[in-house]
């Protein structure tokens, strides 16, 4: 394993998502995995009407978005998803980033920033496959 992983995990509102997998394509970051997901944070939730009554709401939607970077630069990284994801309003997320040990690719072994690195190539042969 050569170079350092960074794991890094954005919770921000779904209506963003769009931009923000743009923005980090364009920036290099291609390999991500998406979750909806329910949390709370300062907002403490928010109420709702149904038939008339209100409803506290505890737990607001959002979405996960996860990636592993070892060529892209994390400052990058961190500087694209708050130009993307900021209003300054409450509810914008959080981002989260930590140092992984290892990653391995299942299918061929391989281990570290190698596992995570994708081969253009390949790709395009196992979709037409």
């Amino acid at each position: 394993m050569s170079a350092m992983l960074t794991k890094i995990e954005i919770i921000t509102r779904s209506s963003k998502l769009d931009d923000l997998l743009r923005a980090l394509n364009k920036i290099g970051v291609l390999g991500l995995t998406v979750s909806q997901v329910f949390g709370c944070g300062l907002q403490k939730g928010h109420q709702e009407v149904y038939r008339g009554k209100k409803y506290d709401v505890n737990l607001t939607p959002k979405i996960k978005v996860e990636t592993v970077v070892s060529e892209v630069p994390v400052d990058l990284v961190l500087e694209t998803c708050e130009r993307v994801l900021r209003t300054g309003k409450f509810g914008d997320g959080k981002i989260f980033v930590s140092e992984l040990k290892d990653a391995v690719r299942i299918r061929t072994g391989q281990r570290g920033d190698d596992a995570i690195r994708d081969i253009p190539g390949e790709v395009k042969e196992q979709a037409s496959a």
